[in-house]
């Protein structure tokens, strides 16, 4: 019974960590982000308050789910009808199989979207995914997502 990782900037103690969970005999789970870069003072409390609900309620994002092959199997999968929100969605599955456990350790993910989103909007679109679960989906989330504003998010930052 082989573990499925999905993520790759998984720090080796995420992986520890991961393998140790599995080997409890949890079906899966998942690490909360650590954010790289610059980041302003409202985003690191919005992260801070993400990261300790996340952890409360056992509910992370796709940067780094693990689950046993079986669970995989059992939860079907990523679905392949939602655009946003299968990771979400996948978690959920994941649970209703077995135990899901969110271990301390943390990995690295960039924190280039707050440039392009601000605290009301990021705000938003938590209370856009608490209310609407995985399907939470529509043409604004797409755009900070995944959209221009997401792409322009990835283009360097010209010196003055």
């Amino acid at each position: 019974m082989l573990p499925r990782f999905v993520g790759v900037q998984a720090k080796e103690q995420a992986v520890s960590a991961a393998l140790a969970v599995l080997r409890a005999g949890a079906a899966g789970g998942g690490c909360v982000p650590d954010l790289e870069g610059s980041i302003p003072l409202w985003g690191r409390i919005i992260h801070f308050l993400a990261c300790a609900t996340g952890r409360l309620i056992r509910l992370v994002g796709g940067r780094f789910l693990f689950c046993t092959r079986d669970a995989y199997t059992a939860a079907g999968g990523f679905s392949e009808s939602l655009y946003a929100g299968e990771d979400i969605a996948f978690v959920l599955a994941i649970k209703k199989v077995g135990g899901f456990v969110v271990p301390r350790p943390t990995v690295v993910t960039s924190a280039r979207k707050l440039r392009v989103a601000g605290p009301w909007e990021v705000i938003g679109l938590m209370l856009r995914i608490a209310v609407r679960g995985p399907r939470y989906d529509n043409t604004w989330v797409r755009d900070i997502l995944y959209g221009r504003r997401a792409q322009d998010s990835r283009k360097p930052v010209k010196a003055a």
